[in-house]
């Protein structure tokens, strides 16, 4: 292969992180996410990702591999001046070109050196090899500089492995090099969320409507994932025009809202903690927590966002059946009789913590989180979830939960939110009925 420049579009992407250590349990590669981040800004999709251990032939081979299918090909880590370093010797070979050293690299890495009152190690100038024809991309933050290089329409570039080294330098070449090749399209997406219904039953809901936008002039894609108590549409289009590509994914969300209903929480991305708590300060309600099972992240979620110290007031942990009496008021009788896991007693550990936080609201959660404990009418995974107020408000659920005890205790919270949110929603809709009534 032989390098010339280019001015061919860029629309396409792969990505190689290099490193054996890459393929063990304690390091993993979060430098893909952030380049994958900048590409799609761009426009450029990455179409796969690998990672290489140091080996000069499987790295070659997956060279030369991404080569034949990408028009860029980012490749992170291995410029170290050490003998397991290969990436930019392996790339040079698999592009035909001779490495000659850049005296102006050299005296750089001393002068780097000298700054701190060492001596450059001699091992060091293996950073100051650069293919014929490359440009060298410069590292303010560490030793290893990276490098641009073109063969035929193809871009391969090479980044250092430290991400507080190689951030800085892939946004400047996306500010620069890469954005003037990018194709004038670029790529926008949407992000819906939806709890209380699973994977399945979500494409059910759904796949009608998002097949007919595929078809559509620019084309809506979608991209289905899932995870306990939550799937996520993740929708993406490119389009040359901002507003046109706003106008496609705003008609692709507000139809399957339509389907989706309630279910659906948030378009924008938002978690389900953020989006209750902006329900409930918009309204100016404040929310006390009893929590068994849970023990406390319910209050946890709630507090994870910013500024809930405006509308969660406490939470209470009441474990045993002795502090759920003495602290919640939950009565001996209903514990005797309903017991502990029943939706009478979510109810009254809910009114319980609206009376100990003095609040509008209050919820209550009470399960079997296993893996002991369960019963033939109570299995482990059974959960009740209670949400009492605003006003005279009340509500229960029970659920029936698969899982470990941590994805129980998991589920369980989301729940408990997502039954907060459906009756404020429900309040909403409520008072908008008699406005206009």
């Amino acid at each position: 292969m032989t390098g010339s420049p280019s001015s061919a579009r860029l629309s396409t992407a792969e990505i190689i992180a290099v490193g054996t250590e890459l393929l063990t349990p304690f390091r993993s590669d979060t430098n893909s996410l952030f380049v994958t981040a900048r590409l799609n800004e761009l426009g450029i999709v990455v179409r796969r990702k690998s990672i290489v251990g140091d080996d000069a032939v499987d790295l070659g081979r997956a060279v030369r591999d991404a080569l034949d299918r990408a028009d860029l090909l980012v490749v992170c880590g291995g410029l170290g001046p050490t003998d397991d370093d290969l990436t930019r010797e392996t790339v040079a070979a698999v592009l035909g070109r001779t490495l000659r050293e850049d005296p102006s690299i050299v005296e750089h890495l001393r002068t780097r050196f000298a700054a701190r009152k060492w001596t450059m190690p001699e091992n060091n100038r293996r950073q100051a090899s650069v293919p014929d024809e490359a440009v060298v991309l410069d590292n303010p933050r560490g030793t290893a500089p990276g490098l641009w290089l073109e063969t035929g329409d193809r871009v391969v570039v090479l980044l250092p492995g430290p991400p507080r080294e190689l951030e800085p330098m892939f946004t400047a070449l996306a500010h620069t090099r890469l954005a003037s090749r990018a194709a004038p399209e670029r790529l926008y997406r949407r992000v819906l969320r939806v709890t209380g219904r699973g994977e399945s039953h979500v494409e059910e809901m759904t796949q009608r409507v998002y097949d007919r936008w595929r078809q559509v002039d620019p084309p809506v894609g979608t991209t289905v994932l899932a995870s306990p108590g939550l799937v996520e549409l993740h929708l993406s289009t490119r389009a040359a025009s901002r507003e046109a590509a706003l106008g496609v994914l705003d008609a692709a969300t507000g139809e399957l809202a339509a389907v989706l209903g309630n279910h659906l929480f948030s378009t924008d991305g938002r978690s389900l903690s953020e989006v209750v708590g902006e329900l409930l300060q918009r309204d100016g309600f404040r929310v006390a927590v009893g929590e068994s099972c849970t023990g406390g992240l319910v209050t946890a979620r709630l507090v994870d966002i910013p500024g809930s110290s405006s509308y969660v007031e406490t939470g209470v942990v009441a474990y045993s059946n002795e502090v759920k009496r003495r602290v919640l008021g939950v009565d001996p009788e209903l514990l005797t009789t309903e017991g502990a896991v029943s939706e009478a007693v979510a109810v009254a550990m809910a009114e319980g913590a609206r009376r100990v936080g003095a609040t509008d609201i209050g919820i209550g959660v009470t399960g079997v989180a296993g893996p002991g404990g369960g019963s033939d009418e109570k299995p482990v995974g059974t959960v009740c979830v209670g949400v009492v107020g605003p006003g005279s408000e009340q509500e229960a659920r029970t659920a029936q939960f698969p899982g470990d005890r941590a994805m129980i205790r998991r589920l369980a919270t989301q729940t408990a939110l997502d039954l907060l949110r459906r009756v404020l929603l429900r309040r909403t809709r409520e008072r908008a009925t008699v406005r206009g009534g």
